[in-house]
């Protein structure tokens, strides 16, 4: 059951969750606070919008689409973020629309975004550098993977379904591990 089933009103619970469709984005989106590109924090919708003033949305949207991933489509937006990154620049990049909640991936396809992202930013892109989550001895991004497994898989040009392939004997453990766990 995903909360638009529950009939309640949804009451953000933070100020760059403003509505439900961020909540489906947020997990793999979340990703991109560990660069300098913009998760669109300073717009009107965080995290489902996302770019930087160099990166070309078109193309962006079009390579994102052609990777066919599940439940999801890419629009090209061009926006202009009214604080944090690139306050006051405009920003090419891409919209995220889920179309269907079940096959969505969100850490898959947020993972696509970056490594989207990082191929088209030669010369611009980085790793957030400064602290994170009060955590300093570590880039923001291997803090938020878990490890730097995919940060230096990305530095090496492999591509985000050769880095997510490492990820299916992990999945497969933990669904075995929770399945007693499960109440329905």
């Amino acid at each position: 059951m995903d909360f638009s089933q529950t009939d309640l009103p949804w009451v953000m619970p933070s100020p760059n969750m403003p509505a439900l469709e961020t909540a489906f984005v947020y997990p793999g989106q979340c990703l991109l606070e560990g660069t300098n590109i913009s998760e669109g924090r300073g717009t009107t919708r965080p995290f489902e919008l996302s770019g930087a003033p160099w990166i070309n949305g078109p193309e962006a949207a079009k390579r994102l689409n052609d990777e066919a991933l599940p439940g999801v489509f890419f629009r090209p937006v061009r926006f202009q973020p009214t604080f944090h990154k690139f306050a006051g620049s405009v920003c090419g990049g891409v919209q995220i629309h889920v179309t269907d909640r079940e096959t969505f991936q969100p850490v898959r396809s947020g993972l696509a975004v970056l490594a989207e992202y990082y191929r088209q930013s030669a010369g611009h892109f980085d790793w957030r550098r400064t602290p994170y989550e009060f955590v300093a001895d570590r880039l923001a991004i291997d803090l938020l993977f878990g490890s730097d497994r995919e940060r230096l898989a990305l530095e090496r040009g492999l591509s985000w379904r050769d880095i997510s392939h490492g990820w299916e004997s992990d999945e497969s453990n933990f669904r075995e591990r929770r399945r007693d766990y499960l109440l329905y």
